[in-house]
């Protein structure tokens, strides 16, 4: 069964290493699926030569990727998501990112392994690594040691398409040399390890396609099913770091597709059933394995995310209900009037219905009603009927508690089409609406929602909403009947106004505390406009009612889930960014993306010239040979006859599809996009030229070039020379390293390469005046403060009730462009309220009594060359340092609600009786200043 009824005998191991005969490539033809012109490539095979040239290749590769690994000493570009996403794989919280999480758990690990706590939260570009004591370089390891493969496995894919040691050695050299991915691969990011399996999965299903070429004697050996399986494999390792993962399945499916047409063409020595066989084989190792393996990477994730995080609001009461705390006892499932509910938003995951003592600054200047994440006593509304319940002898019985009295639960259970009124007791308001615009979406159709009222009052007919069960999205007969817990979606609609209680991704200023928006809107769709109840509570209810809780949805719900949740928040990525680019833009090497910037140094994400351009280059030769090829062959041309020739539009051809796959699909994204989008088209573009000259220099009957080796390697020197004195050139870039404005110009060839050579210093012997290598910053011995709370003022002021803080770290530094820093100057001082300097005694007598709040003030001084103070208005100060600022934050990990509207400063005032929420921790908790991915404006 294992073999195909051939009678071609099996090729000689050895073959591999045999020149080809060149008087019988035109005349050979074979009379099974056979490839004419194709070799043993088994890279397990090579001669021990090329494995020494192979090792020493990969240790020149190590020491360029590890070189100076430590520095920035402070967190670089999308290390501020990456890095905390390790954070949270420590401390079990649930997060939400687009991408697979394979790659954030390995990073995850090395860092473990390090000694990493969880306790460092990579908020923001430039937070110093040194001082907690962050493990940072192991962490960076991860990707470097994935940079440093890459080079291996670009020497052997390129043997086992059949290209000489010296060919093969340029293209690993200009893997070593290549700028862009030196970069990635020195920080914690995703892109060098994605690279990698992107790059192995090229290799296996090379070594997989040469087994196959060679026909029925190699079908089904021990080597073609080991890399057949490898290429599944590498195929779900892929996937499982990031999603662009599919278009490398799509070229090993492409390919596949093409090897099983040929095979079902053979009809002399591939039967049904060994086609069958032939098909089975495939379906297992390439569907199977990469689902198998994917799917395994979730399950490790959901073991390792087992407590309530900032991503949990992403995903379904379901979802949450899984993680710890998050879960909830069985709740009765009957409602009726009197019930205590919570009720939760279905569409926006935004949380529960929630009302606080806090008025909205304009509009009706009523108590505000919003969504809100997280369970709180403010979360409770009760259900009241639009008259109050009847007594023995007829008399309404008065109170909110009126309906706790009644006997008969069963008859005051709340149908389709009944009216009703919420109650919110924490305040003793109802819902309310009117035709008043909401504070943020203030569009015509849409009705701002409150509470009002007060203790005892009646209310009147804007508190009225009647209940409307939506059938389609309710469980059971009797939830489709009745509100029943959990089981019963409904709509409110106000009876006044015919509008919607809805809600939608819009947040709230501060004045709300950043809660969700909550609205009435007429014609509102039923997403924004579903709700359903989550908790219930009546007195009357016996201890033995009926009751209910979220179905576990278990894991492959959870994986389901979470896929759409990835899909839909990575398609939501569309608003621009100041480093993004477009697709055109990636084989020119148009722009970069600036990564870092600090004491004069800089660190900006930029390709090696001479890799990205002969990689270009050699697309162009393959598309016009492609061309000329088709146009020759409508001639009934035999160009096809030779075996080279064809060789060569395979070979390449499938590099340049690989290359095409990996490109073409980001044309159709609407999303940001940026330059390392490009990287994994770029390896088999790289491959392309390596390819083309290996034909033009070993295998094309060119004369005095064939037959002499020497300028195969000769050619091969020159162009790795070049590559490496172009890498040499714009390394400062990639490493962070020292540079001057003059060489920083020298090398500028373009105006869109843009980096700023002014940060740079006139010479190398300036950066020795500064005192500061990369990542350095004058510290004091006392704590570091958290910038996000630095505020301008004169200096530290007391309040009653805590002990001195210590004192000043990391405070705001401004250098100016264009000009020498002269001098640097740290100083904490202590005054009290009235701006009086106080001593050391008088500091040391005051604590334990006062808490000092922490204030920054910048003086700068500008000087000419001759040192004369040189007078700066103060607002071209500020706008000098903030055009000194580094690349923003790259929003492509969480995504960010596009319907959020930037509120008015205006509306930014305190609203009236801002008192605190009751039970409001949760609430101040929004007020705290956060990182760029846990607000949701985060990258791939």
């Amino acid at each position: 069964m294992g073999k195909s009824n051939s009678a071609k005998p099996p090729s000689t191991k050895g073959g591999a290493h045999n020149p080809p005969k060149a008087k019988n490539q035109v005349q050979k033809r074979h009379d099974d699926y056979t490839s004419d012109g194709v070799q043993d490539n088994d890279v397990f095979l090579l001669p021990v030569s090329d494995y020494q040239v192979m090792a020493v290749l990969t240790v020149v590769g190590a020491i360029v990727r590890l070189f100076r690994i430590y520095q920035p000493t402070s967190v670089v570009f999308d290390e501020v998501h990456f890095g905390g996403f390790a954070t949270k794989y420590i401390k079990g919280k649930f997060f939400m990112d687009v991408h697979p999480p394979l790659a954030k758990m390995l990073i995850t690990l090395f860092g473990w392994l390090a000694g990493f706590d969880g306790n460092f939260d990579f908020k923001e570009i430039g937070k110093d690594y040194l001082e907690p004591g962050v493990p940072y370089v192991a962490m960076r390891m991860f990707p470097a040691i994935c940079g440093i493969l890459l080079v291996p496995t670009i020497f052997l894919t390129l043997k086992a398409v059949g290209c000489r040691t010296a060919t093969a050695a340029l293209g690993a050299s200009f893997i070593i040399f290549e700028n862009g991915l030196l970069t990635q691969a020195r920080l914690i990011l995703l892109d060098a390890p994605l690279v990698i399996a992107t790059a192995f999965t090229a290799l296996a299903f090379t070594s997989f396609t040469n087994q196959h070429e060679q026909g029925p004697s190699k079908a089904f050996d021990p080597a073609w099913w080991f890399w057949l399986v490898m290429t599944g494999l590498g195929m779900g390792i892929t996937v499982s770091i990031k999603w662009v993962g599919l278009f490398t399945i799509a070229w090993v499916g492409v390919l596949t597709l093409v090897q099983l047409w040929v095979l079902l063409g053979d009809t002399k020595t591939v039967t049904m059933r060994i086609f069958a066989k032939h098909f089975m084989a495939r379906a297992f190792c390439l569907i199977v394995i990469p689902i198998t393996f994917y799917m395994a990477m979730f399950a490790i994730h959901f073991l390792c995310l087992v407590n309530p995080g900032d991503g949990d609001g992403f995903m379904s009461s379901e979802f949450q209900a899984t993680l710890n705390n998050k879960g909830m006892q069985d709740v009765p499932v009957d409602i009726a009037f009197g019930s205590r509910v919570t009720i939760r938003h279905v569409n926006t995951q935004g949380g529960y219905l929630h009302s606080h003592p806090l008025m909205y600054p304009t509009g009706s200047q009523q108590q505000q009603i919003t969504l809100y994440p997280h369970k709180d006593d403010n979360n409770i509304f009760l259900f009241e009927n639009q008259t109050q319940p009847l007594d023995a002898n007829g008399e309404a019985i008065n109170g909110t508690d009126a309906w706790d009295k009644l006997a008969n639960f069963t008859e005051n259970y709340i149908k389709d089409g009944d009216v009703i009124r919420l109650y919110h007791p924490a305040t003793h308001r109802r819902l309310h609406s009117h035709d008043v615009r909401p504070p943020v979406s203030e569009a015509e159709w849409q009705n701002e929602v409150s509470a009002y009222g007060y203790e005892g009052f009646p209310g009147d007919a804007n508190d009225l909403f009647r209940v409307e069960i939506v059938k389609k999205q309710s469980i059971g007969s009797i939830g489709k009947e009745r509100l029943r817990t959990i089981q019963t979606k409904f709509r409110l609609i106000h009876i006044m106004t015919g509008c919607l209680l809805f809600s939608h991704k819009v947040k709230l200023p501060e004045w709300a505390s950043e809660q969700q928006e909550v609205t009435c809107a007429k014609g509102g769709t039923i997403p924004n406009s579903l709700w359903y109840v989550e908790s219930n509570w009546h007195p009357s209810l016996p201890s033995d009612a009926e009751k209910v809780n979220y179905v576990n949805p278990g894991f492959l719900g959870k994986f389901w889930e979470l896929q759409k949740v990835m899909w839909k928040t990575n398609a939501g990525l569309v608003e621009s960014h100041a480093w993004d680019s477009r697709p055109e833009s990636w084989p020119i090497l148009r722009r970069g993306i600036n990564f870092w910037g600090k004491d004069h140094r800089q660190i900006y994400l930029m390709g090696n010239p001479i890799v990205w351009y002969t990689a270009t280059l050699a697309v162009v030769i393959y598309v016009l040979f492609k061309g000329i090829a088709v146009l020759r062959w409508q001639r009934s041309c035999n160009d096809y006859s030779n075996v080279n020739f064809k060789r060569f539009d395979y070979e390449i051809g499938t590099s340049v599809l690989g290359w095409f796959l990996h490109y073409f699909p980001f044309f159709l994204m609407g999303r940001q996009l940026f330059l390392h989008h490009y990287f994994p088209a770029l390896i088999f573009a790289v491959m392309a030229f390596c390819q083309i000259y290996d034909f033009a220099t070993a295998r094309f009957a060119i004369p005095g070039i064939r037959a002499n080796p020497i300028v195969n390697k000769a050619g091969a020197i020159a162009l790795l020379a070049i590559s490496a004195i172009a890498f040499a050139l714009y390394s400062p870039l990639a490493y962070g390293n020292a540079w001057t404005k003059a060489e920083c110009n020298r090398v500028k060839l373009f105006d869109t390469w843009d980096w700023d050579c002014n940060t740079f210093l006139d010479s190398y012997d300036a950066y020795s005046t500064i005192g500061a290598g990369p990542g350095n910053i004058a510290q004091t011995s006392q704590a570091v403060v958290d910038s996000k709370q630095q505020q301008p003022a004169a200096a530290a002021e007391n309040q009653q009730g805590g002990a001195p803080n210590g004192g000043i770290s990391g405070a705001p530094k401004f250098e100016p462009q264009d000009q020498k820093l002269l001098g640097r100057e740290e100083k904490v001082e202590y005054r009290d309220q009235d701006g009086n300097v106080l001593n050391e005694e008088q500091v040391k007598a005051l604590e334990g009594k006062v808490e000092f709040k922490t204030r920054y003030e910048t003086r700068t001084r500008v000087v000419d060359a001759d040192g004369n103070e040189v007078w700066v208005p103060p607002e071209e100060l500020a706008n000098a340092a903030a055009a000194a600022g580094v690349a923003p934050p790259h929003p492509d990990v969480q995504g960010a609600d596009q319907e959020t509207r930037k509120a008015d400063p205006a509306a930014e005032s305190v609203p009236q009786d801002a008192s605190s929420s009751r039970d409001g921790e949760k609430e101040a908790e929004n007020l705290v200043p956060k990182p760029a991915s846990e607000a949701k404006e985060a990258t791939v």
